[in-house]
C-alpha cells in the first residue's frame, strides 16, 4: 500500500507542477499587438489541427475497443479508453502550452535581452509538456492498478479465466495493462504521423519556394508558409513526441511487469516473488517522476540573469534528475528484492540485478545519443564534409548525406546488442525490459528539454515576422540552436528505449505462442521454421512499406503547399515588396487538410496488418513479422534521423559563415536547402514514426495473441501443416 501511495503522490505532483508552470508561463506578457496576432494564428493553427485529429482519433479508439470488448472483455477495453485520454490529454496540453510560451519567450528575450532569463521561460514552458507525459501516463496505470489489481483482487492471480464469447482463456491484470498500453499507443500514433506529415508538408514548402526560389530569410513575414511551418513545430515536435514517448513509458513498465508474470508462470519461481516483479517497474517509474520534478525545480528555482552556458544548464537539470532517479531506484531495488527468493530468476547480483538492468539501459540511451550528435553537430568532422560537398551541387549534398546516414547506423546497433547482452546476463529478460525502463526513468525531463526547443524555434520565427531587434533573434537562434543539438540526444533515447520496449513486448509475445515455446524457462522462436522465416521477410518489408507512404503522404501535403505558394507570389507580386500580406490561413488549411487526410492508412497500417497476419496465418507467422520489422525500423530510424539531422546543421553551417564565400543565397548554399528538404521527411516524419510502429504492432499482436493463436485460416485450412 505504501507504494501505491508513492506512485500516486508522484503522478499528482507532477501534475501539479505542470499546471503551477502552465498558468505562471501564461500570466506572462505576450508582447506587442503584432507578436500576438502572430501568435493567436500559430494557435489558431494548431488547435484547428489537433481537434480536427482527434475527432478522428476518437472514433478509431471507440472501434478498436469495441472489437476488444468482443474479443477478449470489457475491462480490457476499458482500460484501453483510459490509456487513450491520458495520452490525448498530455498531447493537447503540451501543445497548448507550446502555443501559449513561444511569444513569451520572444517578449522575455525583447524585453531583458538576456538569454538566462529568456531560458527560463522556455524550459518552464517544455517542462510542462514533459511532467504531463510522465504524469499523466503514471496516473492512468496507477489507476488500473487501485481498480483491477487491488480492488478486484486480479493482481499477483495466475489464474486463467475465459473470454465470455470467443471462450479464449487469459490471465486478466496483464492484459488489462496490456489494453492500456494499446490505447496509448494509438493515439501515439496518430500524433507522430499526423503531426509529422504536418510539419514537414509546411516546412518544404517554405523552403522549396520561399528560400530556394525567392531567396527569402528563415522565418520571413513574406513566406505565405512560415506561419504553417510554425504551427507543424508544435503538433510534430511537441504533441508527436510527448505522446510518443508517453508510449514508449508506458510499453516499457507493461513489459516488465507482463515478463515478471511469465517468469512466475514458466520459470518455476515462487509467487511470494510475483509481488516485487510487478510492483518494481511502476515504483521505480513513481521515484523516477519525483526525481524529475526536482530536477525541473532546480534550473526553474535558480536566477540564470547571469548565465550564458545554456547547454550546460540543460544538462545540469537532466543530470541531476538522473543521478537521483539511479540513487532512489537502487535503493527500492534491494528494498524489494533483499528478502524475496531470486532462484531461476536469472538474477546474477541479488536484490540489485533489476536496477543494475536499468543503468545499464541509460548509459546505453546516453552512447547513442553521443553518436547521434558526433553524427548531427557541426560541430564535427561528419557535418562538416557534407557541408563541404555542397560546393559540388545538390547531387553530392544529397550523395554524401545518404553515406553519413547508412555509416552512422553500425555504432549504435552494437551499442544496443551488448546493452542486451549485459542486461540480460545480469537480470534474464527481466532485466532486458528493465534496460528500457532506465532510458525512460526520467523521460519527464528529457521531453521537457526536447520540448523547449520548438518553443524557442516558435520564438525565433515570431521575432523575424514582428520585425524585432536583431539581439532578439540572436537570443532566440541560440537557445534554438542548443535545443537541436538536445534534440539528437533526445532522439537516440527514443530509438533506444522504443527498439528495448518494443524487445520486451516481443518476449512476452513469444511466451503467449501455442505449442512447446518455451525451453529452460524461455520464449523460443524457430526462425528456420518455413512460417515464421515467411513473416521474418514480410515483416522486413513492413517499415520500408511504411516509410515509402509516409514520404509520399509529405510530398502529396508538400506539393500542394508549394503550388499554393507560388500562386500567392504570382497573383500577388506585392507581397514580395513587402506592401500587402500573404494569406497564412489557406496554407495552414493546406497543411491540415493534406495531414489528416494522408495520415489515416499509414497510421492504421500498424494496427491493421499484425491481426489481420494472425487471423490469415497464425501467432508464429506474426511473430516472424516482428522480429522482422523490429530489426529493419531500427536501422532505418538510426539512418533517416542522422542524415536528416547531419543535411540540416550542414545548411545552417553554411548560413554561419562555416564555408568561406557561400553564405546565403549562394549556390552552396542553395544545394545545402535542397539536401534540407530532402531530409526534412526523414529526420522528422521517417524517422521519428519508425519507433512508434514497432510499439504499436507489438503491443497489438500482444493483445491479441489469445485470439489469432487459437482461430486463424492457416491452422483451419491445413491443420497438419
Amino acid at each position: 500500500m505504501t507504494l501505491t501511495v508513492l506512485m500516486l503522490l508522484a503522478s499528482l505532483l507532477a501534475l501539479a507542477y505542470a499546471a503551477f508552470s502552465f498558468f505562471k508561463v501564461k500570466n506572462l506578457e505576450e508582447g506587442n499587438e503584432l507578436m500576438q496576432k502572430i501568435a493567436s494564428f500559430i494557435r489558431g493553427g494548431a488547435n484547428t489541427f489537433i481537434s480536427i485529429e482527434y475527432r478522428i482519433l476518437a472514433v478509431v479508439v471507440i472501434v478498436v475497443a469495441a472489437i476488444v470488448w468482443l474479443a477478449l472483455d470489457w475491462y480490457v477495453a476499458a482500460a484501453l479508453l483510459l490509456g487513450s485520454l491520458m495520452s490525448a490529454s498530455a498531447g493537447m496540453v503540451g501543445m497548448k502550452i507550446a502555443t501559449y510560451a513561444n511569444v513569451r519567450v520572444t517578449n522575455e528575450a525583447n524585453k531583458t535581452e538576456n538569454i538566462g532569463k529568456t531560458l527560463k521561460v522556455a524550459f518552464r514552458g517544455g517542462s510542462v509538456m514533459g511532467l504531463c507525459v510522465a504524469g499523466f501516463a503514471l496516473l492512468g496505470l496507477v489507476i488500473v492498478y487501485i481498480v483491477f489489481g487491488l480492488k478486484a483482487g486480479w493482481v499477483g492471480s495466475m489464474d486463467a479465466v475465459e473470454c465470455w464469447l470467443t471462450k479464449i482463456k487469459i490471465i486478466r491484470f496483464p492484459n488489462v495493462l496490456s489494453g492500456y498500453a494499446l490505447g496509448c499507443s494509438l493515439v501515439a500514433m496518430f500524433n507522430r504521423v499526423g503531426g509529422g506529415i504536418y510539419t514537414k508538408a509546411a516546412d518544404m514548402g517554405a523552403d522549396l519556394v520561399g528560400k530556394t526560389e525567392a531567396h527569402l530569410p528563415e522565418d520571413d513575414p513574406r513566406n505565405p508558409a512560415t506561419i504553417a511551418d510554425n504551427v507543424g513545430d508544435n503538433v510534430g515536435d511537441v504533441a508527436g513526441l510527448g505522446s510518443d514517448l508517453l508510449e514508449s513509458y508506458v510499453a516499457s513498465i507493461v513489459a516488465a511487469i507482463a515478463l515478471g508474470y511469465n517468469i512466475i508462470k514458466h520459470a518455476g519461481v515462487s509467487g511470494d516473488s510475483l509481488s516485487a516483479l510487478y510492483t518494481f517497474p511502476m515504483a521505480f517509474a513513481a521515484v523516477g517522476l519525483i526525481s524529475c520534478v526536482i530536477g525541473v525545480a532546480s534550473l526553474l528555482v535558480r536566477d540564470l540573469s547571469k548565465s550564458k552556458n545554456v547547454h550546460g544548464q540543460l544538462n545540469g537539470a537532466t543530470w541531476f534528475g538522473a543521478a537521483v532517479t539511479m540513487i532512489a531506484g537502487g535503493l527500492l531495488s534491494y528494498k524489494l528484492f533483499q528478502n524475496v527468493d531470486l532462484a531461476n530468476t536469472g538474477f546474477k547480483f541479488g536484490a540489485i540485478s533489476p536496477w543494475i538492468g536499468a543503468a545499464v539501459g541509460i548509459v546505453a540511451g546516453i552512447l547513442i545519443g553521443i553518436y547521434a550528435e558526433y553524427y548531427t553537430s557541426s560541430d564535427y568532422k561528419p557535418t562538416k564534409v557534407l557541408a563541404e560537398s555542397s560546393k559540388e551541387g545538390p547531387a553530392l549534398t544529397i550523395t554524401t548525406g545518404l553515406a553519413l546516414g547508412m555509416r552512422s547506423c553500425m555504432a549504435p546497433c552494437v551499442i544496443l546488442g551488448l546493452g542486451i547482452i549485459i542486461s540480460y546476463y545480469t537480470a534474464g529478460l527481466y532485466g532486458v525490459a528493465m534496460s528500457a525502463m532506465g532510458m525512460l526513468s526520467f523521460v519527464a525531463l528529457t521531453v521537457s528539454v526536447d520540448t523547449y526547443g520548438p518553443i524557442s524555434d516558435n520564438a525565433g520565427g515570431i521575432a523575424e515576422m514582428s520585425e524585432l531587434p536583431e539581439g532578439v533573434r540572436n537570443i532566440t537562434d541560440t537557445l534554438d540552436a542548443v535545443g537541436n543539438t538536445t534534440a539528437a540526444i533526445g532522439k537516440g533515447f527514443a530509438i533506444g528505449s522504443g527498439g528495448l520496449a518494443a524487445l520486451a513486448l516481443m518476449l512476452s509475445y513469444m511466451y503467449s505462442l501455442p505449442g512447446e515455446s518455451i525451453v529452460n524457462g524461455l520464449p523460443t522462436l524457430n526462425i528456420m521454421e518455413p512460417m515464421t522465416l515467411a513473416g521474418a521477410i514480410v515483416g522486413g518489408a513492413l517499415p520500408f512499406l511504411f516509410s515509402g507512404m509516409l514520404i509520399d503522404a509529405v510530398a502529396v501535403a508538400a506539393r500542394k503547399m508549394v503550388d499554393e505558394v507560388r500562386r500567392q507570389f504570382s497573383e500577388h507580386p506585392a507581397i514580395l515588396e513587402g506592401t500587402e500580406d500573404p494569406d497564412h490561413n489557406q496554407c495552414i488549411k493546406i497543411s491540415t487538410e493534406g495531414s489528416i487526410g494522408q495520415m489515416k492508412v499509414p497510421a492504421l497500417m500498424a494496427v491493421v496488418i499484425p491481426v489481420a497476419a494472425g487471423l490469415l496465418f497464425g501467432a508464429h507467422f506474426v511473430g516472424g513479422i516482428l522480429i522482422g520489422s523490429t530489426i529493419c525500423s531500427i536501422m532505418i530510424a538510426i539512418f533517416t534521423g542522422n542524415a536528416g539531422g547531419a543535411w540540416d546543421n550542414g545548411k545552417k553551417y553554411i548560413e554561419q559563415g562555416g564555408i568561406e564565400g557561400a553564405g546565403k543565397g549562394s549556390p552552396v548554399h542553395d544545394a545545402a536547402v535542397v539536401g534540407d528538404t530532402v531530409g526534412d521527411p526523414l529526420k522528422d516524419t521517417v524517422g521519428p514514426c519508425m519507433d512508434i510502429f514497432i510499439k504499436i504492432m507489438s503491443t497489438v499482436s500482444l493483445v491479441a495473441v489469445s485470439v489469432f493463436a487459437e482461430y486463424n485460416l492457416w491452422s483451419i485450412l491445413f491443420p497438419k501443416f
